[in-house]
């Protein structure tokens, strides 16, 4: 990869500037993803998992939401199919995060755009985009910065896999970490992104429904139909709505 192409501003951004930069960008909601990623392996410590096959799933899947919808169905022998299925709809988020920062990728080869694509979470492409409408003020073209977006995408991966394997390796001596509100941090680290892509009420009225929606759900039906009630009417209600905030 070379040093990064087109700068308006005639300023050459190394490579390795550009991923520092990226990685330091990160260190802020990385302080928040660690307690949940602890928690997330205690709690697959708790169904059985160890601390081999932990980071097989959170390496080959990386996309933390499912992974705790899977660790909630997790039974022995695991229900494949309904944990697949509840995979594919709490990542149909993706299709929209997707076809939001697609414009961004327009100036890079499928070379390099899919491998993006795949190391997308809901952190790095937040982050990704703010940093992408920055340069643009600045006049920096491209806006999207691929080395800033894969500095930020990297450390999240590798504390991910690292802090979920701790949290296995860790869980039956520390017992139910729940105790310790360390759940918390889930909850926190996304109202924070949400803050940042805040574009007033109109546009927030998607997550609105599937919050309603899963709470509904949770409260009334058993089980776990609460993840898939959610995704699925925001999902529905962003095809809707999106008209009228257009």
């Amino acid at each position: 990869m070379t040093a990064m192409e087109g700068e308006a501003s005639g300023e050459q951004s190394p490579l390795g500037s550009e991923l520092v930069r990226g990685m330091k960008s990160c260190v802020p909601v990385l302080l928040g993803i660690i307690p949940y990623a602890l928690v997330l392996g205690a709690q697959a410590s708790q169904k059985g998992l160890s601390v081999i096959e932990l980071p097989l799933m959170t390496g080959l899947n990386f996309a933390g939401g499912s992974e705790f919808a899977a660790i909630q169905l997790w039974t022995s022998p695991p229900h494949i199919a309904l944990i697949v299925a509840i995979t594919f709809l709490v990542n149909s988020r993706h299709l929209l995060m997707g076809a939001a920062i697609a414009p961004y990728l327009r100036h890079l080869p499928k070379r390099k755009a899919l491998p993006a694509l795949f190391a997308m979470t809901d952190e790095s492409w937040a982050l990704g985009i703010a940093d992408a409408k920055a340069r643009a003020k600045r006049g920096l073209h491209p806006a999207f910065s691929l080395p800033y977006y894969l500095g930020t995408a990297l450390v999240f991966y590798v504390a991910w896999v690292a802090f979920t394997t701790l949290g296995a390796a860790l869980g039956p001596i520390m017992g139910d970490v729940e105790a310790y509100g360390f759940d918390m941090a889930f909850p926190a680290v996304f109202l924070v992104l949400m803050r940042g892509m805040w574009k007033g009420f109109a546009a927030a009225r998607p997550w609105l429904v599937s919050l309603v929606v899963a709470a509904l759900t949770y409260l009334f039906v058993p089980g776990a139909w609460y993840v898939a009630a959610g995704a699925l009417s925001g999902l529905i209600a962003a095809y809707v709505l999106t008209g009228d905030e257009a």
